[in-house]
């Protein structure tokens, strides 16, 4: 059996790295590319990288910043960030990154998925669903431009209308969670994972690395990312990049 991925999440902004609490309040933390070094001497099984300016802006990706991002990783690395065409799909794919995140375009154009999976294959497709609890309500509604437009679109007929088109993965973000180091939402991931037929890796809320294996034993997941985790240490929250290393990964993730 597959062992399920455990990774970092960075989000990048105006080229520096930077963490949200619930998709708000900016700050910045440091160079996204020391980030990267450290993963990668930590050996992380991967990393997500999200540009919030380029979604929120209309923007075009930033090649050069991916360039060097993609230069120094030395673990699958998966960008997401102002990603609108077939076009910016294979330039990044060509600078050396292994998977492209969609989010608010395949809501505009749901066929651009059929695009790009024909042409880099739908193991490097990979949709980010950014949601929130609808008011009143135990159904959840998916939210684009960092959060700040709610579509009212439904997340299970998201998840099922990507799915049909040719998904290699779906990446859930809970707002409402992000960077408050509460804990995973776990009752609505199993209610949400059982609509998902595609690997799954859940963002937004984990506190600890017991948290994480909870999650993957509770819900059968493939993937847990992680932003706050990784990134923050000690109730002060200093700053500083961490990883589980392989014998912790087995004691609290794995449960071996």
């Amino acid at each position: 059996m597959l062992r399920a991925r455990v990774t970092p999440c960075l989000l990048v902004q105006d080229g520096g790295l930077v963490k949200t609490t619930k998709f708000q309040d900016a700050k910045y933390i440091g160079d996204p590319i020391n980030a990267v070094r450290i993963f990668n001497e930590k050996k992380a099984d991967e990393l997500i990288v999200l540009d919030i300016h380029a979604s929120a802006n209309n923007a075009e990706p930033d090649y050069k910043m991916i360039k060097h991002l993609a230069k120094e990783c030395r673990m699958p690395l998966c960008y997401g960030g102002g990603i609108k065409t077939l076009s910016h799909v294979e330039k990044i794919i060509a600078l050396g990154v292994e998977k492209v995140a969609l989010s608010s375009i395949v809501l505009e154009q749901p066929n651009l998925i059929i695009e790009i999976a024909n042409k880099v294959g739908r193991q490097s497709v990979v949709v980010v669903l950014d949601i929130k609890k609808k008011a009143l309500s135990n159904s959840y509604t998916i939210w684009t431009l960092n959060g700040k437009h709610n579509t009212k679109k439904n997340v299970i007929d998201i998840i099922q209308k990507v799915q049909n088109l040719g998904i290699g993965e779906i990446i859930l973000n809970f707002i409402d969670f992000d960077g408050t180091e509460s804990g995973y939402p776990i009752k609505v991931i199993q209610q949400l994972k059982s609509y998902i037929q595609v690997p799954l890796t859940i963002l937004g809320g984990a506190k600890s690395l017991e948290d994480m294996g909870s999650a993957i034993k509770q819900c059968g997941l493939m993937g847990v990312a992680a932003g706050s985790l990784f990134v923050f240490k000690g109730k002060y929250r200093a700053v500083l990049i961490n990883y589980p290393n392989q014998q912790q990964k087995e004691k609290f993730i794995y449960g071996k």
